[in-house]
């Protein structure tokens, strides 16, 4: 769209009145300025935030004279109720010809035209998306980014094309200084659907009442600076300068027409609420009454997954099992120690789920959805739980078209990529798995119908081999067993009390995962009772895993069951072993149980650091045990690499013959 076109469409809307700017319009009037092959993006996160009024009026518009034609949507997040509404309303034929989003889920029938290859499609990640619509509003060709790499976006693997008929990269590989990258063609935008809560006649658009703020400005630049259209739905007009500078969201300069929403219905705050206050931010509402979960196998997972939590850390928790997770921290009162967030822009507060998600009750701060993955991209999140509808024997992991469906990716690769720390929770099976837990064990009553851990995935959102590259810890949780990824794809690492691992979980998978005498979960996730994990999470009870045998000047450590989630974890360990051996008052000899003992990848030069230190200042000599083969070998590197000798052993006698042997050698040539 030109320029001169834009002030030809728009010109009318400024002489209502000249003198005030009045920029007020009707919905219908807003939407004959929309014309044929036009370029539309519109926002919206899930059942959020969704501009229904002017969606029903382009639907109405195309129903009764066939006009506009040819679209191309652009948007983020899902955007509808998946039933007809928000997006959903744009499926007639002929209306759309492309559509770019990160998510086709909430608008099944546009999915399915895409499918049947009746219109283009391209399916990227969300946070790409939400970056874009800034490089088009400063006039950038498009958008560097790794997000993506090595996943079914990247052109070696499809280039996000969802079909057939779609022929143009918009995504390309490049090299820069030696690097892989992905660049995103930015698609020129001409008509910009946004909302707010309030507008003057000049078209300054405030979002007090909204749930977030998304990208709102970032799209109406976008449009402006293209010479494109920008029209607002709000709730209500107010009078000229009655909007607080800094409440302005939008300024009325980006902003053409403004549309008030004239049923109560095309403008709620989501499809499950007209209005909650709390997730605005208006007021603060008591949460101490968050209901328990029960105990099932979406409580085990997201227990199990709990452990895994950082403290004082930067949490996303996604859709599905790993939404319990809050619920779990909540019950075990370690909420004030971690930050949870959304990638649509909510920070702190209690998570939303069902129609509210993507916004929180009571948040500390709400940013911009670009500004979150900003955040996201470049390493903020300290930890993600996400969910998995298939899983490989590389790690390998697919949320984004499976079974037939077309549902997209979301915000799944910027997050799972870029978060230190990786969660998958899930179900093993899929599709009526029932499930029994008595006296601390699980029993499968009913295996559900549909595997999930299969020999290939039929689209790779996660890149197993990518994430082992750059060191990246993941694990996989579910109700029976954990697994981690490694350099040689998944290791069951932990089974269930009551679980069989012939019958429970190698019969039920499409691959044999390795295997190096699994420990047991935790058995507190499998009683009905709290598991004082606020304890293990702040190492408050490791003193306990140390003693100290004065006759035989022998430390003992046992890290038995322990998990290194990162470097504090390391330089508390190191605390209370300098703190004993400071009381012993000599140098001791030092025997560690490393059974069932797990660190991230990029921890273990921390962790032989730490050692490193020990032996030059406090140990005489030290030995160490795990029956792990991979972490024999991990921890064989990592000190070898800073000259020292590892003396780990398989077996505990071997460990204890050797400091025997070790003590008896330096006494005789004393």
């Amino acid at each position: 769209m030109s320029h001169a076109r834009r002030a030809e469409n728009v010109a009318y809307g400024e002489t209502h009145n000249a003198m005030l700017k009045n920029k007020v319009i009707t919905a219908d009037e807003a939407i004959a300025l929309i014309s044929d092959n036009d370029v539309v993006t519109t926002t919206g996160f899930v059942q959020s935030c969704i501009p229904e009024a002017l969606h029903a009026a382009l639907e109405k518009r195309f129903v009764e004279t066939g006009v506009p034609r040819g679209l191309t949507l652009i948007m983020t997040a899902g955007a509808g109720d998946s039933k007809g509404l928000g997006t959903g309303r744009l499926h007639h034929e002929g209306l759309l010809s492309r559509v770019i989003a990160a998510n086709f889920g909430r608008m099944p029938k546009v999915a399915q035209a895409a499918q049947e290859n009746k219109i283009l499609g391209y399916n990227l990640p969300q946070g790409v998306i939400s970056q874009l619509y800034r490089a088009c509003a400063a006039g950038q060709p498009g958008l560097f980014s790794k997000v993506g790499l090595h996943t079914y976006v990247d052109p070696r693997l499809g280039g996000g094309r969802v079909n057939e008929v779609t022929k143009d990269d918009i995504v390309k590989l490049v090299e820069v200084d030696g690097e892989e990258w992905l660049f995103y063609t930015a698609t020129k935008i001409d008509i910009a659907f946004i909302r707010g809560t309030s507008a003057d006649p000049s078209g300054n658009i405030s979002l007090e009442k909204e749930a977030l703020t998304l990208d709102n400005l970032a799209q109406a630049m976008a449009a402006r600076n293209n010479g494109g259209i920008v029209i607002a739905q709000v709730e209500r007009i107010v009078e000229a300068g009655s909007i607080r500078p800094k409440d302005v969201k939008v300024p009325g300069i980006l902003v053409d027409c403004v549309v008030v929403a004239d049923k109560p219905e095309l403008h709620r705050m989501n499809y499950g609420s007209q209005h909650n206050p709390a997730l605005s931010g208006e007021i603060r509402v008591p949460v101490t009454g968050m209901a328990k979960m029960e105990l099932d196998e979406r409580k085990i997972i997201a227990r199990r997954a709990a452990f895994e939590l950082p403290p004082n850390g930067v949490v996303n928790l996604g859709v599905g099992a790993p939404e319990g997770i809050a619920a779990v921290a909540n019950e075990e009162k370690i909420t004030p120690y971690i930050t949870l967030t959304t990638e649509a822009g909510a920070v702190g507060g209690v998570l939303s789920s069902g129609s509210s998600f993507g916004a929180a009750t009571n948040a500390d701060s709400i940013i911009d959805q670009n500004q979150m993955f900003d955040f996201y991209d470049g390493g903020g999140l300290d930890m993600t739980c996400l969910g998995m509808a298939e899983c490989d024997e590389q790690g390998n992991v697919n949320t984004s078209r499976f079974g037939g469906r077309l549902n997209g990716c979301g915000g799944f690769i910027n997050i799972s990529q870029n978060a230190r720390a990786v969660v998958f929770g899930g179900t093993f099976t899929a599709g009526g798995l029932d499930i029994a837990i008595h006296d601390g064990k699980v029993r499968i009553v009913k295996e559900g119908r549909a595997r999930k851990f299969i020999k290939n995935v039929e689209q790779i959102t996660f890149s197993g081999s990518y994430a082992v590259k750059r060191s990246q810890p993941v694990i996989y949780v579910t109700e029976r067993c954990v697994f981690q990824l490694t350099s040689k794809g998944l290791e069951l690492i932990e089974v269930a009390p009551g679980i069989d691992i012939e019958r429970d979980i190698l019969a039920q998978m499409d691959f044999k995962p390795v295997i190096h005498k699994p420990g047991v979960m935790d058995k507190r996730i499998f009683v009905d009772e709290q598991m004082g994990l606020l304890a293990t999470l702040l190492n408050l009870n490791l003193a306990e895993r140390i003693s100290y045998d004065a006759e035989r000047n022998i430390l003992f450590l046992n890290l038995e069951g322990w998990n290194v989630r990162s470097k504090a974890d390391v330089d508390e360990l190191r605390r209370s072993l300098i703190a004993a051996c400071t009381k012993a008052g000599k140098r001791v000899n030092s025997v560690v149980n490393h059974d069932g003992f797990r660190i991230s990848e990029n921890l273990y030069d921390h962790y032989a650091e730490m050692i490193e230190y020990m032996e030059q200042h406090h140990y005489a000599t030290t030995t160490r045990y795990a029956t792990s083969a991979f972490l024999r070998l991990k921890m064989q590197e990592a000190l070898r690499k800073r000259g020292l000798a590892p003396h780990i052993f398989e077996r505990k006698e071997d460990a204890h013959a050797y400091l025997e042997a070790a003590t008896w050698a330096r006494e005789s040539n004393a």
